[in-house]
């Protein structure tokens, strides 16, 4: 039950009330649910129980209310009294499948026992179990200082709790935290999501964060996302969940609540890169092994390992197959050989011991880029496979044996791209550029079509060897002038190229295109012949059969500039400009054409020279 996002703490913001009965908080106080969904889907996979009623009580935060009820000595009270209208709003909701984050004060972790009994007594009186609970832990208290902690962490494991931490980032011991205890989630501080689309190093931290976690198999929530340009940041940083008022504002109705929203998928949708050829390959290459029940009973497994001799591990799942590990034979070979291993797993008393025998694994969702994937398992030696999850399900899992198969695949399909000639990216790299280009606001980006201007008059008079010289000669000053850094060169294909690049400041990249342009039509001039670089020209027929006089090639240069704060046409109509910029630059007298797309409209023909 999350309250309020870096809130003053009391003393920096005085409220001139005295602490309210907790009889008097029972009239006012209420609990909205905000979802929190599926980053890839918008499918609705929990909500967070969020106080209300703070203002009708004269209180300026939900904050200054904990506060003065903690002073009061009944902070206790107060969130049992939000947390018991959380889950009966819940339990209106819940299909079995979703799950609850509730908050506990870390002022209350004081001895594990009555927290976590008072915890299961509310849900007792509602009916919920404890595997629908994720408990959230702010980074506001420093818990590693209290000898509770492990204690009330590992009580909350064993009755089926997952636990969360949160506000990650903006806190004390969060390394230490991931590395040392058992956490399920971890939630990114709204203070990296805030403008992570315009901010790089924030993009750079909570890509890294996310696969940090992965790796320790852990998933990511992305609090605080307010526009398409966090959100989308977010999802292509990797993150699991979001949640925000981009998705979805906090709900005291039931029935203004959705099961999903349309709002992320389409957003989503116009994100579309190589992931999706990615998730084919990986979707071809895994594996579906059965998955077990947390908490069943170990001869179940036993059973299942010797129906499926070839199996080494099993996934298991939680009771809404959402990942929680493997359980690996090896562990269990103590049990296997030994003369009273079965009838020691029959004994009600070692059951609870089952969750001794789960391994951790990385967990991603199965349209992750396949060289994510290779970051997590060269950074995981050890690890047996990947789980696999699809809206945050269990759906089948991933080995080092098949990540190289589709990483072999995708050299393939890379390398049948490559135009033969110059063996540089061909239209579907091209394209990919462009849609990620289209939809990545925040950086400036500008993307340049090369194409030679006369070069069907040389084809004809000098034939197509000498054709491809000129195209291998455009192509070697091409990587050495446009290489580095963020920048992207293609070959759309005959005498035309593309390149692209990410905050590429104009003062220096219009002087490297206009040498680009000098130094080709230089050197391709020595393809001709002396009479004809005397000359000038040569004569050649049109596609209209007359004879016309030719000059010699040159190379014409359209510019599109995305300005960092411009997001509008799709990348259909990004092409369709770069055309009719392409004709105004080849009718242009130098051959280059600049123009800019702004929030405010398109510049047009900016630059041209």
């Amino acid at each position: 039950m999350h309250y309020l996002k870096k809130a003053a703490p009391a003393s920096d913001a005085r409220v001139s009330v005295a602490a309210p009965t907790i009889d008097l908080a029972q009239l006012v106080i209420d609990s909205a649910l905000q979802p929190v969904v599926e980053a890839r889907s918008g499918y609705v996979f929990g909500y967070e129980a969020l106080l209300r009623g703070h203002d009708r009580l004269g209180f300026e935060t939900p904050i200054h209310l904990l506060d003065h009820m903690h002073l009061a000595g009944a902070l206790g009270a107060l969130e049992s009294l939000a947390r018991r209208r959380a889950l009966g709003r819940f339990k209106q909701l819940n299909n079995g499948s979703r799950a609850i984050f509730l908050n506990i004060d870390g002022r209350l972790i004081v001895d594990p026992e009555p927290t976590v009994d008072a915890l299961l007594a509310d849900l007792e009186a509602w009916k919920i179990s404890p595997v629908s609970v994720c408990i959230e832990l702010s980074e506001r208290n420093d818990h590693t200082r209290s000898p509770m902690f492990p204690l009330l962490l590992n009580r909350l494991h064993q009755h089926g709790f997952r636990v969360a931490l949160d506000d990650f980032g903006a806190g004390y011991s969060e390394l230490r935290m991931l590395c040392d205890y058992g956490i399920d989630y971890i939630k990114i501080d709204r203070h990296f999501i805030a403008g992570i689309g315009k901010n790089s190093r924030k993009r750079i931290f909570v890509a890294t964060i996310t696969d940090l976690a992965h790796v320790l198999g852990i998933r990511v929530i992305a609090e605080g996302v307010e526009t398409e340009d966090e959100y989308l940041s977010s999802v292509e940083a990797g993150c699991d969940l979001v949640q925000g008022f981009f998705v979805a504002r906090p709900s005291l109705s039931a029935e203004e609540l959705a099961d999903s929203y349309g709002v992320a998928a389409e957003a989503r949708a116009r994100l579309r890169r190589a992931e999706r050829v990615d998730e084919y390959l990986v979707r071809s290459e895994m594996a579906a092994p059965p998955a077990v029940t947390f908490g069943c009973q170990l001869d179940i497994v036993f059973d299942l390992f010797a129906q499926h001799p070839n199996l080494s591990f099993f996934p298991v799942v939680d009771h809404a197959d959402v990942p929680v590990g493997i359980i690996h034979e090896r562990d269990l070979k103590r049990l296997i050989y030994s003369n009273f291993g079965r009838d020691l797993v029959r004994n009600k008393s070692f059951r609870p011991a089952f969750q001794s025998f789960v391994t951790r694994v990385p967990v991603v969702d199965v349209s992750l880029p396949s060289e994510r994937m290779l970051q997590i398992f060269a950074t995981t030696k050890s690890c047996d496979a990947i789980i696999l999850t699809e809206k945050m399900k269990y759906c089948g899992v991933f080995s080092s044996i098949s990540l190289l198969k589709v990483m072999n695949e995708k050299q393939l399909r890379v390398a049948h791209d490559q135009n033969p000639l110059t063996e540089l990216p061909g239209n579907n790299a091209i394209s990919d550029f462009i849609k990620q280009a289209v939809m990545n606001s925040g950086r400036v980006r500008t993307l340049c079509y090369f194409d030679f201007d006369n070069f069907k008059a040389f084809n004809d008079v000098y034939g197509f060897s000498s054709g491809d010289k000129a195209i291998l000669l455009f192509s070697k000053l091409l990587r050495e002038r446009m290489t580095g850094g963020e920048r992207f060169i293609g070959h759309v294909g005959g005498d035309d190229f593309f390149a692209g690049s990410y905050n590429a400041p104009r003062e220096l990249l219009e002087p490297t295109l206009r040498g680009l342009a000098e130094d080709f039509a230089h050197e391709v001039a020595e393809l001709y012949s002396p009479e004809h670089r005397a000359a000038g020209f040569i004569l050649a027929t049109d596609r209209g059969g007359n004879e016309m006089r030719f000059p010699l090639m040159r190379c014409s240069v359209a510019v599109l500039e995305l300005e960092e704060d411009w997001i509008g046409l799709g990348p259909d109509a990004i092409c369709r400009e770069l055309a009719v910029q392409k004709g105004k630059a080849k009718r242009s007298t130098r051959g280059l054409v600049w123009a800019r797309l702004a929030p405010e409209g398109l510049q047009a023909g900016a630059g041209a020279g």
